[in-house]
């Protein structure tokens, strides 16, 4: 890994010295959204839906499992560092390897309240790994924003698909 606060996008708070990232949005209601974005999360097939290049050496998102993100010219290989699957919460986190642009931790969660409203979350913290991501400056934020609201459209639809 190339940071030393592995797991803090599950556990918290996240790290001084790095940009933070929380998006949230309803993705629907109910279990059957929940089970089906759940599912799409751990699968990778949100990541892959949102048009991004996956490639990953497991089916499932479990910790230890690498992963290469593709956006554009850029491939940024991470580790799963996390994974949940509880009742009401779903999803995992991963961490950046040598290699990638940014160094930091990113997680992608669903989580169903007490009313059954679905709920999607990105949260991160990241900072520039090398010179390119440091010249990128605002425009690699506005990626990384761009990005979590995507994979929440992109959830949004897989999820409530058919109902």
């Amino acid at each position: 890994m190339t940071y030393p606060q592995i797991g803090l996008t599950r556990t918290g708070p996240l790290p001084d010295g790095y940009r933070h990232l929380r998006y949230r949005t309803r993705i629907g209601s109910g279990p059957a959204v929940y089970a089906v974005a759940g599912e799409a999360l751990l699968t990778f097939r949100m990541h892959r839906a949102t048009g991004a290049r996956i490639r990953t050496d497991a089916e499932r998102a479990v910790p230890g499992v690498r992963l290469t993100v593709g956006l554009g010219p850029v491939s940024a290989p991470c580790e799963v560092v996390w994974s949940a699957q509880e009742e009401d919460r779903t999803g995992f986190g991963y961490g950046t390897l040598p290699g990638h642009p940014a160094s930091g931790e990113e997680a992608f969660m669903v989580e169903r309240d007490e009313r059954g409203d679905v709920w999607f979350t990105a949260t991160a913290f990241s900072r520039p790994a090398g010179a390119l991501m440091r010249l990128a400056g605002p425009f690699a934020v506005l990626v990384q924003h761009t990005y979590a609201r995507r994979c929440g459209q992109v959830l949004r639809r897989l999820s409530t698909v058919g109902r």
